[in-house]
């Protein structure tokens, strides 16, 4: 969020007035949380004193009206709002006031009694009109990881009037309007609240944004890091200061889990493999300097659908409109869980808050999404009246409660057309980025169709593809917080991409601002050609 800029929760005039009005006669009588003492014949506005503030809430009501403790002739009273006369009409034994339009500011009603009666005074009320909002100003924080302490500071106007909360707990303002307040463990997302005297509520938020670390990583599946011929050369380019962080798979498209997880579930189904040792892994990259990038494929899970369909519980699974597990073309008929399913959506967040524990940097998300395909020949138990998009937003927020508090960053790979078409495959790039600390599109040019971005060739203009694309996804994630970091190209499909190729994108990247970057080559056979030194 941006720092200093004013908030308000201003809404257009609303038309009617809440006023209740009680005219009494002799009698010490409590009425809601005022009494109201013997001949004190006042005027009274419901759940407010003498000089109260009628709100956005209160003027919102129908009704202004007037009644007597004892059987006064109701209909001998003269309302007169500001001086001049309004019309009224009586409903049993109140007197209802057709209350016109009330301005902002100062207003008076008055009533006059022309009944005889020795005790029904003259009176009147006067009270103030106020629907706007309070103007509140949230100063920018940084924290220095995910998680780490920050401190909240920011402004109100008329101090005086004005109750603030910082996530949820009320806070002391200062004459001057500042206030603050010190969270220890902080969510992701802080929520704000400035109340004034006539109840209107001014609600904001601000992200407790922790800058990501210039990164750039190369990905490594568990059976490569098993492998020395496959692991050295990444960890000779970590050493040569080519890359500096490494994207290390925890489950993989198979479904399968590197490490040997003490998730349940994971273990309930035979996903665990055991294939390297997360916490020397690590403790070995962090020893080189280099950051952990850890991969969760999330809803792509072959191990998952398959032993969910045997246990007879295909709520977890993508099923089609009669109730079949979804057939998902190449990716095969039990290849896709439902994202919208309680259970699976734990397992992946359970995978994320143990990796985040071991003490992988990041956790990165992929196949975040729905089967690309038409949504009409798909079901999924569970979602209810959410679209797709939103429930998978909601799925990385819900992740990002889950990891922040253990210091890791959140990103989420992308589809490069979700720019444009959010749709296709269920990922709102606004929505998601709001809840992610970085979105990872996968811009690689083979998988651009010809014209995308009016480029003819994307496959041979690395450059222009991937420059353009991601001007796109830069506009979709300005102000939400999140960073971008781009999945680039360093494998041959249909042309052959070699260093110039890899450099081509690099600098694309770079060229929209971008310098942190994740290189994808299956086998893990990188060039580091096309690389340069980090100082």
């Amino acid at each position: 969020m941006s720092g200093n800029r004013p908030l308000s929760g201003k809404q257009p005039r609303i038309r009617f007035a809440v006023i209740t009005i009680s005219l009494v006669v002799p009698a010490c009588t409590a009425l809601g949380a005022f009494a109201i003492q013997s001949f004190s014949r006042q005027l009274r506005v419901e759940g407010l004193g003498s000089g109260g503030v009628l709100g956005r809430t209160d003027v919102g009501k129908p009704r202004l009206a007037i009644t007597a403790k004892e059987r006064a002739d109701l209909a001998e009273l003269e309302v007169r709002l500001d001086g001049k006369p309004v019309h009224t009409h009586r409903a049993g034994d109140r007197l209802i006031v057709d209350a016109p339009t009330l301005a902002e500011g100062r207003h008076e009603l008055t009533a006059t009694s022309h009944s005889g009666l020795p005790l029904l005074h003259d009176i009147s009320r006067t009270f103030t009109v106020d629907t706007t909002a309070p103007t509140l100003r949230l100063s920018p924080i940084r924290s220095a990881r995910p998680g780490a302490p920050v401190t909240v500071r920011g402004r109100v106007e008329d101090a005086g009037q004005v109750k603030v909360s910082i996530a949820g707990a009320p806070v002391p303002v200062g004459e001057d309007g500042t206030f603050s307040r010190r969270l220890e463990r902080p969510p992701a997302r802080i929520e704000v609240a400035a109340t004034d005297a006539g109840g209107n509520v001014t609600r904001t938020h601000v992200n407790a944004g922790a800058p990501y670390p210039l990164t750039r990583a190369a990905h490594l599946t568990a059976i490569g890091w098993a492998s020395s011929a496959v692991r050295e050369p990444v960890l000779q380019l970590v050493k040569d200061r080519k890359l500096n962080a490494v994207e290390l798979d925890i489950k993989d498209e198979n479904g399968e889990v590197g490490y040997d997880s003490a998730v349940p579930l994971a273990r309930e189904i035979g996903a665990v493999k055991n294939r390297y040792d997360a916490r020397k892994v690590i403790d070995a990259l962090h020893g080189m300097g280099a950051r952990v990038v850890g991969r969760i494929v999330a809803f792509r899970d072959p191990v998952l659908a398959q032993a969910s369909h045997s246990q007879g519980k295909d709520h977890r699974l993508v099923q089609a409109p009669d109730g079949s597990p979804y057939n998902g073309g190449h990716y095969g008929k039990l290849a896709f869980t439902n994202f919208a399913d309680p259970e699976v959506r734990q397992y992946n967040i359970a995978l994320a808050t143990e990796a985040a524990k071991l003490g992988f940097d990041d956790i990165l998300y992929d196949y975040v999404r729905r089967p690309d395909g038409k949504l009409s020949t798909m079901r999924f138990p569970g979602l209810g009246n959410q679209t797709p998009e939103k429930s998978i937003a909601q799925f990385v927020a819900d992740t990002r409660r889950r990891v922040r508090p253990e210091g890791a960053y959140l990103g989420a790979s992308v589809f490069g057309i979700a720019a444009t078409r959010p749709t296709e495959i269920a990922q709102d790039i606004p929505a998601i980025a709001q809840q992610a600390d970085y979105i990872a599109p996968m811009v690689y040019p083979s998988h651009w169709a010809a014209g995308e971005y009016r480029v003819a060739s994307p496959n041979s203009s690395p450059y222009d593809i991937v420059n353009r694309s991601l001007a796109d996804f830069a506009k979709q994630v300005k102000g939400t917080g999140a960073t971008i970091v781009p999945w680039l190209q360093d494998f041959s499909l249909g042309v052959h991409y070699g260093p110039d190729e890899v450099a081509a994108q690099i600098r694309a990247a770079a060229g929209d601002g971008m310098n942190s970057f994740l290189l994808w080559n299956a086998g893990a056979s990188y060039q580091g050609a096309a690389l340069v030194t980090l100082r």
